[in-house]
């Protein structure tokens, strides 16, 4: 392959970060690494957002994500929250159904949403001009890079004049989507399997009037299998999987979709957007990281929608990457760090996958006695109160969890390496109950009762930490010592509404918990015992005594994406 070389005497943009890829994925990375004061370049081969549906639902981990973004509330506008999903056979009848509304996972929001993927990405992108160093870069695509131990220099084309530039960046993250040009760049292969079975999905908008099925179902009707769904802001989401012979030409000839919609929404009332077949794939890629190259979302891993987790996942990704990535920069903490990104995400992504295609064998019996079997077992089994409460609840969704990486003993144990809760708090100046994160700040949090003098001693200092000091429910928020005004202050008092904080503290024999900046549990210490969590943090960050982290080892050639122009 012939090397790709800049344009000679061009100026070399140098940034600390630069994503390529500018979907939600993307989008949402720069704004976690601009809240985080990385300098930012995003790199976007379109012009314009994609003015095409294609996601559609997120959980409440997205939504605390978007939450550490500080987007919360202009995401959280634009989506609806179902309260209801059903399975039901060809017959309409229901065999299995989730009960959202009555669901609650402990992590601030509901545990499903919808969205309308045009509007997030106009709300993501939005939220980058919060950031004077954080630069989007549209019309604009990835063409080479190359890499050495202090950096690696990407070269860029512009899509319409073809000129192209080098830019200087520490690190590249590859939010590129499936057919990620960055993950070809640096020859990462996939290994996985694409489903035969072609998909036809339609979006568009319906008046509330024309809608016919209501709530979220999955139709396991094993003629035709299909989901339809009311979506954000007045839309509404049809998949149905095609029959052996149905092309796609056919498929999406109006007459035909009407005549597929029909039994979900009066059809002269629907305003297609859009109308394309697809088929679904679960692969992943051989690594996610190639020296200074990080590989997120769909250029990472693809799974089967049937638990509509794809770009959860990819949000995942984001928050657990970009603190890190903030804190080896800024050198408080070594580049072994890195490491830990992708030790933590692959068996929670490959967990959530299987999850997905086991998910999608209920949703996808192809003939009528498997399908009967099915329903008859479904049926039955929720008859036993614990496992219809397991159906009902969506407890068969993996937790988030990590097996092993950045906690104290380095693996899981109990709830170290969880997800902590985020109940309802006060905080002086605020009449109204908040959510917990917003008082833990951008760093790490240590979370114990409420005494004089933070307990946090010498082993603490120079580690980025905020000491949140709970007071029982019904403590008089009037009597809240003020944090201090200036800057990032390292002690914050909340009350503990509804007594979560201090029942969580007590079910599991701590005194306090010392929580990473992406809300897992790093470690559980008595009060006499926080020393140790504080040595335990600064041997898992490695903080560089004088100088920055080992080196990155060197990669070669300026090499040319495969299939992209040189």
């Amino acid at each position: 392959m012939r090397p790709v070389q800049p344009l000679a005497h061009h100026p070399v943009q140098d940034v600390e970060v630069a994503v390529i890829g500018c979907g939600p994925v993307g989008a949402l990375t720069a704004n976690l690494l601009g809240a985080r004061g990385v300098t930012t370049l995003v790199v976007e081969q379109s012009v314009a957002p994609h003015g095409q549906p294609r996601a559609f639902s997120c959980d409440d981990e997205a939504l605390r994500i978007y939450q550490q973004a500080g987007l919360l509330d202009e995401v959280r506008g634009e989506t609806i929250a179902p309260q209801l999903v059903e399975y039901v056979n060809g017959a309409g009848r229901v065999f299995a159904r989730m009960a959202l509304s009555e669901t609650d996972f402990g992590y601030g929001h509901a545990p499903l949403r919808f969205f309308d993927q045009p509007r997030l990405e106009r709300t993501l992108r939005a939220g980058l001009d919060r950031f004077a160093h954080v630069q989007l870069s549209l019309g604009t695509e990835l063409v080479g890079l190359k890499q050495d131990e202090e950096g690696v220099t990407v070269l860029l084309s512009d899509v319409v004049t073809r000129q192209r530039r080098a830019v200087r960046a520490k690190y590249v993250l590859g939010c590129d989507g499936a057919r990620s040009a960055t993950r070809s760049a640096v020859r990462i292969p996939l290994a996985g399997a694409s489903y035969a079975e072609p998909w036809l999905a339609v979006s568009g908008d319906v008046p509330p009037d024309a809608v016919r099925v209501k709530d979220t179902t999955f139709v396991c009707d094993w003629r035709r299998p299909a989901f339809v769904s009311p979506g954000a802001a007045g839309s509404y989401r049809l998949e149905f999987m095609l029959r052996p012979g149905e092309t796609d030409a056919e498929m999406q000839r109006p007459e035909n979709i009407a005549a597929l919609v029909s039994p979900y929404l009066d059809p002269a009332r629907f305003t297609v957007s859009r109308a394309v077949v697809y088929t679904f794939h679960h692969l992943i890629a051989q690594r996610w990281r190639e020296g200074r190259v990080f590989l997120l979302g769909d250029a990472a891993h693809q799974m089967p929608p049937f638990l509509g987790q794809g770009l959860c996942s990819g949000l995942r990704d984001a928050a657990n990457l970009s603190w890190k990535l903030a804190l080896v920069l800024s050198r408080a903490a070594d580049v072994a760090v890195l490491d830990t990104y992708e030790s933590e995400r692959r068996p929670h992504t490959l967990e959530m996958a299987r999850t997905s295609v086991r998910l999608g064998r209920v949703f996808l019996a192809r003939n009528r006695s498997t399908a009967w079997l099915r329903d008859t077992v479904l049926r039955a089994v929720q008859t036993i109160s614990r496992v219809r409460r397991f159906v009902e609840r969506f407890e068969f969704k993996p937790v988030p969890a990590y097996r092993r990486g950045l906690m104290a003993g380095g693996r899981r144990n109990g709830v170290v390496g969880t997800m902590f809760p985020q109940p309802r708090i006060l905080i002086p100046g605020t009449p109204d109950a908040r959510l917990l994160d917003e008082a833990l700040g951008d760093g790490f949090a240590v979370l114990g009762p409420a005494t004089a003098d933070s307990p946090l001693g010498p082993q603490w200092r120079g580690l980025p930490v905020r000491f949140v000091a709970v007071h029982p429910s019904g403590t008089p928020v009037a009597g809240l010592p003020d944090p201090p005004g200036d800057g990032q202050p390292d002690r914050v008092d909340v009350i503990d509404v509804d007594g979560v904080l201090g029942g969580w503290l007590r079910r599991h024999g701590a005194d306090l918990v010392v929580l990473r900046p992406d809300r897992f549990v790093f470690a559980l210490a008595a009060t006499v015992g926080i020393d140790r969590a504080g040595r335990d943090l600064t041997a898992a960050l490695g903080v560089p005594s004088g100088g920055p982290g080992r080196s990155l080892p060197d990669s070669s050639g300026f090499a040319a994406t495969p299939g992209l122009p040189s």
